[in-house]
């Protein structure tokens, strides 16, 4: 893996910023331990005083003062020295590395974070039908070709489509993303070469929601490329979120209740806005506006329709080998539920409606199966087909 100049001092920022919250969480716990224990603790952050909370103070003033130094003195090398080419472990790290802290990347400016961009490969000719593929949570756009398969490619060869790749901070809000992509798609295909006759877009997992609210806010900012979308199908997509991060949300809650674990409940409050997003698939600004989105479990989202005129269509995994396995029902893929993956939902203003007839479970599959599979594949192509 080759690390650019820049990448440097992203990481370098990204210790300090480590060290200074380990710092807190010790002097935390230093703190809580004098004093008594306490149920459902108000404070989770405390100080020590005296000589200790002085020694506490100067290794956070140290840390910031090193880091600061490190930074400057790193500057002028990242602006002078060429970036060699990027590596496919490199951009793997990165894309896993901004869907953990993506958010916290993109607020401090740091250049770790991941420019979002559409990307063309292979130099694909553009033709007037586009298919845009959207990737899933600590992904990236390369990382749609697995195992040999890729479904843009694939797409291009035996239909006829010019794929276009979506890359972005998976970290950050799904509504944030689904803004961006919305504008990407509306100043890309505004330049498009061929007037547009079809267009699909295919997102795996997050990409599934990432995709939705960009039809949202392009419907909302009268963009002209969401007219010209015929077709969305969803690959192993929460839609109502993955029960892994309502889990662990939990487990949150828990441990914010008594005063000797509430310092390890901050550990858990550094993932990501990307996957806080995911306990119940939140789409829109307003499902985390003005909202804590650590302190409850409960759904606030603001349902949201498919986007009207286009033909939705739905792909499940699951792990069972076939429909009477009881574990699909439970986790589906492992990851998404077969239930949040075909849009089912007992209230019927969050259940989406997806036709029987557009919804199709691969068994004996899991999550990352839906890029590589030939049934899927074949399942794509026969939608797309007609």
């Amino acid at each position: 893996m080759h690390l650019h100049p820049a990448d440097l001092r992203g990481l370098s920022r990204l210790a300090i910023t480590a060290t200074t919250r380990i710092t807190d969480l010790v002097e935390t716990m230093h703190a809580t331990v004098t004093a008594p224990p306490q149920i459902r603790p108000t404070i989770t952050e405390r100080r020590t005083r005296g000589i200790t909370g002085f020694v506490y103070g100067n290794v956070r003033g140290v840390t910031h003062l090193v880091g600061g130094a490190i930074d400057l003195a790193l500057a002028p090398f990242a602006a002078l020295l060429d970036a060699p080419a990027t590596t496919d472990e490199r951009e793997a790290l990165l894309a896993v590395l901004n869907g953990v802290v993506g958010d916290h990347l993109a607020a401090t400016h740091n250049p770790l974070a991941i420019q979002p961009q559409l990307h063309r490969h292979d130099a694909t000719p553009a033709t007037g039908k586009v298919v845009v593929l959207v990737h899933g949570l600590c992904m990236n756009d390369r990382q749609w070709r697995r195992k040999g398969h890729d479904h843009g490619a694939a797409l291009a060869r035996d239909l006829g489509y010019t794929p276009l790749y979506a890359h972005y901070n998976s970290g950050q809000h799904i509504s944030t993303n689904g803004r961006i992509l919305a504008d990407l798609l509306e100043t890309t295909l505004a330049d498009w070469p061929q007037s547009i006759d079809e267009m699909v877009i295919i997102g795996h997992s997050m990409g599934g929601l990432v995709a939705r609210s960009a039809c949202h806010y392009a419907a909302e900012a009268g963009h002209r490329w969401s007219q010209s979308l015929g077709k969305l199908i969803f690959l192993g997509t929460p839609h109502h979120g993955s029960p892994w991060e309502r889990g662990g949300n939990w487990i949150d809650i828990g441990l914010g209740m008594i005063s000797y674990t509430a310092p390890f409940a901050r550990l858990g409050k550094l993932r990501s806005a990307g996957i806080t997003d995911l306990r119940h698939g939140s789409l829109l600004d307003e499902d985390w506006i003005d909202h804590d989105r650590f302190a409850t479990n409960h759904d606030v989202r603001r349902p949201l329709p498919l986007p009207a005129g286009v033909c939705c269509y739905a792909v499940a995994a699951a792990l069972d080998e076939s429909e009477a396995g009881y574990i699909s029902n439970l986790i589906g893929d492992g990851l998404v539920p077969l239930a949040s993956a075909h849009g089912q939902h007992a209230q019927e203003e969050l259940h989406l409606g997806i036709p029987e007839a557009q919804r199709w479970t691969g068994y004996g599959m899991h999550h990352l199966d839906l890029l590589d599979r030939p049934e899927v594949y074949d399942q794509l192509c026969t939608w797309l087909a007609v």
